[in-house]
């Protein structure tokens, strides 16, 4: 198993913070575990996290990106991995996206997707790929020097002018959303936006809803693992969050001190 996820809360003064995060590891798990362990931290105590959070995630992105190639710098192995992380703060939603792995709220029971999959053959990677130097072909699916079929990612050293751990990043509010996907391309590859929302909308329990997105990717043939993490949102009153995520097949579960009401793994 490569995929790792995170969900921590903070209290900064009077705010609540809340984290999430889905990484998904190829070439070994060595990538995925470093980012879940360190990228969070980074991020909490980078001295502009309140005021400038969009500045605070990029140069967290940046530094454990960095940090993790100078711990493997003797390592025979080029492990990788992307990234998917959710940062609420208030009421605001950050969205960061390093890779194919995915973020998608749910309002109003339609989908809304908060990241774009870092794909080599989207039209502006692979032309920020071909400036670098690089070259993106066709070897079973479009790939990064003929290897690497995501075009940003942690780690990677060999492809790593080419292959950045850059985020693009999306803010949005939590008013109207009623839960937040995030998971790793094992879901996306064969389960749309849309399906994925329609398919839990009406599951109020989000260890359900994640048990049921995963078990309807396993059911249609995906090939890869499956890592999906569900941030349901109640605005009755106070503000209360629920979280779930299921590994894979079978679920494990381990719990996140916090002011979430639950949150399995």
């Amino acid at each position: 198993m490569e995929d790792f996820h995170d969900a921590k809360s903070k209290t900064f003064g009077n705010q609540v913070i809340g984290l999430f995060g889905v990484f998904d590891g190829h070439g070994g798990s060595r990538a995925a575990e470093y980012v879940k362990e360190n990228l969070f931290e980074n991020l909490m105590n980078h001295p502009n996290f309140l005021d400038n959070t969009r500045l605070a995630i990029v140069e967290s992105y940046k530094q454990t990106d960095e940090d993790y190639l100078k711990e493997e710098n003797n390592q025979q192995r080029d492990a990788g991995s992307t990234a998917s992380t959710a940062v609420l703060v208030g009421d605001r939603l950050l969205v960061a996206n390093v890779g194919d792995s995915r973020a998608v709220i749910c309002r109003g029971g339609k989908a809304f997707a908060l990241s774009d999959d870092h794909k080599p053959n989207r039209t502006d990677e692979r032309q920020r790929i071909e400036d670098a130097g690089g070259v993106v072909m066709w070897v079973g699916t479009w790939r990064v020097g003929g290897v690497l079929a995501v075009s940003r990612a942690f780690g990677d050293r060999l492809l790593k002018q080419y292959v950045v751990a850059e985020p693009e990043i999306q803010e949005d509010t939590i008013e109207g959303v009623d839960f937040l996907i995030l998971a790793s391309d094992g879901l996306w590859d064969v389960v749309s936006n849309q399906e994925a929302v329609s398919m839990i909308e009406s599951i109020t329990n989000a260890e359900e809803a994640a048990n049921r997105l995963t078990d309807e990717a396993y059911r249609r043939g995906s090939c890869d693992n499956i890592t999906c993490l569900i941030v349901r949102f109640s605005h009755d009153q106070e503000l209360s969050i629920e979280v779930k995520c299921p590994l894979s097949h079978p679920s494990a579960h381990e719990e996140v001190d916090g002011p979430f009401k639950e949150v399995d793994s």
